[in-house]
């Protein structure tokens, strides 16, 4: 992906489909459209899975908490899309465990749960040997001896799918581009053009130039999640649905802290459900889901949010005694959900829908990580339909896919590969989890990393490593800033703050050498890499 490359065949061409939206739904939404044969772009104002698509709770599931509100066709749907979505990239969609505690006083009881299981596995099309197993309640405890005893009454396994949803983001924007789509990040859409009173085109404005340019296109897509409405109104066409916006809050904490012997997922007192998801060297924990009226560009975490999930780990795991001090990071996000009268926050529908204006504008919102590809193809069956349908093009194939990097027959191909990256690690003496990390963020590009690693080591295995990283983000994948690749081709400052910390400077250096920077560019780059690594733990009132 060649951004100024891009970025000039956006000026000059004229497309079936633009796309203004680069998370996961319009990276889906342009891979689909490119590869049954429609000449596509996809523009996005900020980085690529800047909003939702990099602060969800980076599970891959089947929504077992919709069938709390009877929304068994959501559930039978992402149910069963997990399971394509792990085999399209089973480095990235790792299978894993998830221990729910049952109470007596709370959630549903054992009964109903069971059967509630047992309707997820079967709406889901759960494989025999990953389906729900109730357990008694020293059972559960055994599986989770943190747990307060006293009024545990049994549990049960079942089965989920752990992924990273900024980098799943990036691979399928990366196949969409490889499928023939022209996508680029930092690019605002400031207006519409229109002729006779339906839109065919956009104004863009370059943020990283301030130039401006249109984009001519048969057919313009919103898929702009929080800011659906946003450009619903720039298009005058905000009108019956709306969006709600909600919030949800994770924080981290050191695996030591909280060190969970699997994903569990529990009550609290108030009747939601949060998640405790052992990941490497950390412990995360969310959600919060309450009502968001604030800046977009800026969510973050305030202090009722971090107590709030602090208080619940600890009323269900009473020896965790953790505090403010135990957070190392955490992110806070938006979900764009379809607004109900009279609804509250967590009773908001998760599924999606489609607007179509007056002038042609489609909008899509709401909707789940999990769903990405269904929600896509529904929106290019509709552009098919409305302007296209005369074509001979190919139906929808994206569930054959695999994303890049993730040519795997089983999942045992992945561990061997990470056998394999450990044994060149270490002989640069990097050892713990760095080649189980590097494969699963990477999968089998992994190699082209520790190839670039091996021919440039400087005897700083950890900075050579994150640099080696930085140079894959800036080639292949778009980065421009540090921050992109810190916070969304990384992870790094979510969950390895500490390391990041320490090699903030040789990382700006490196993005400076590769494009060229002046002092005072480097300089504010370097003040928004510090202010973000402060701005996730630092929580505001």
């Amino acid at each position: 992906m060649n951004r100024s490359a891009n970025i000039e065949a956006l000026k000059k061409e004229s497309f079936d489909l633009l796309i203004v939206g680069g998370g996961i739904t319009g990276a889906g939404i342009a891979l689909d459209a490119a590869a049954r044969g429609l000449k596509t772009a996809l523009v996005e104002k900020n980085d690529f899975a800047f909003g939702t698509s990099s602060r969800s709770t980076k599970l891959i599931h089947g929504g077992l908490r919709y069938l709390k509100q009877l929304e068994f066709a959501l559930v039978k749907e992402v149910g069963s899309e997990r399971a394509i979505v792990h085999r399209l990239a089973p480095h990235l969609v790792v299978p894993e465990k998830m221990l729910l505690p049952l109470y007596e006083k709370r959630g549903l009881g054992y009964w109903l749960t069971s059967v509630g299981l047992k309707i997820y596995d079967w709406l889901a099309g759960v494989k025999a040997e990953d389906q729900r197993k109730m357990l008694t309640r020293l059972q559960t405890l055994n599986y989770e001896p943190l747990l307060k005893s006293d009024d545990v009454r049994g549990g049960a396994i079942y089965a989920e799918y752990r992924t990273d949803d900024a980098r799943l983001t990036i691979e399928i924007m990366k196949l969409a581009a490889h499928k023939g789509a022209l996508v680029g990040n930092y690019l605002s859409v400031t207006d519409f053009h229109y002729t006779n009173n339906q839109v065919t085109g956009v104004q863009v404005t370059d943020l990283m130039t301030k130039g401006s340019f249109s984009i001519k296109a048969t057919i313009v897509v919103n898929a702009t999640g929080p800011w659906v409405d946003e450009l619903r109104v720039i298009n005058q066409s905000r009108q019956g649905k709306q969006l709600h916006l909600t919030k949800g809050v994770h924080i981290v904490v050191p695996f030591h802290r909280l060190p969970v012997r699997q994903a569990i997922y529990f009550d609290v007192p108030d009747g939601r459900m949060i998640f405790a998801i052992p990941r490497g060297r950390i412990t995360y924990i969310g959600t919060t889901d309450t009502d968001y009226t604030g800046d977009k560009e800026n969510v973050t975490t305030t202090l009722d949010d971090a107590h709030y999930l602090i208080h619940a780990v600890n009323e269900t795991f009473p020896s965790a005694l953790l505090t403010f001090a135990d957070i190392e990071s955490s992110w806070a996000g938006l979900r764009p959900l379809i607004h109900e009268e009279g609804k509250s926050a967590s009773e908001l529908s998760r599924k999606d829908e489609i607007f179509e204006s007056d002038t042609g504008l489609i909008s899509i919102a709401g909707g789940k990580l999990t769903g990405y590809r269904k929600m896509a193809e529904r929106v290019v069956d509709r552009v098919m339909e409305l302007k296209f349908e005369e074509r001979n093009v190919r139906p929808c194939e994206t569930e054959q896919m695999i994303l890049p990097g993730g040519d795997f027959k089983s999942y045992s191909e992945v561990k061997k590969l990470e056998a394999e990256l450990a044994g060149r690690l270490g002989a640069l003496n990097l050892r713990g989890n760095e080649a189980t990390n590097l494969v699963h963020l990477y999968g089998r590009q992994s190699l082209q990393i520790v190839d670039r690693l091996e021919a440039h080591h400087t005897g700083q295995p950890e900075c050579d490593l994150i640099l080696a990283k930085a140079w894959f983000a800036i080639t292949f994948e778009m980065a421009v800033t540090p921050l992109d690749f810190i916070t969304r081709r990384s992870g790094l400052l979510y969950f390895n703050h500490p390391k990041i910390s320490r090699w903030v400077q040789p990382v700006v250096d490196y993005f400076a050498t590769e494009f060229r920077w002046s002092e005072e560019e480097k300089e504010q780059q370097f003040d928004q890499v510090t202010k973000a690594l402060q701005s996730v733990i630092h929580f505001t009132q």
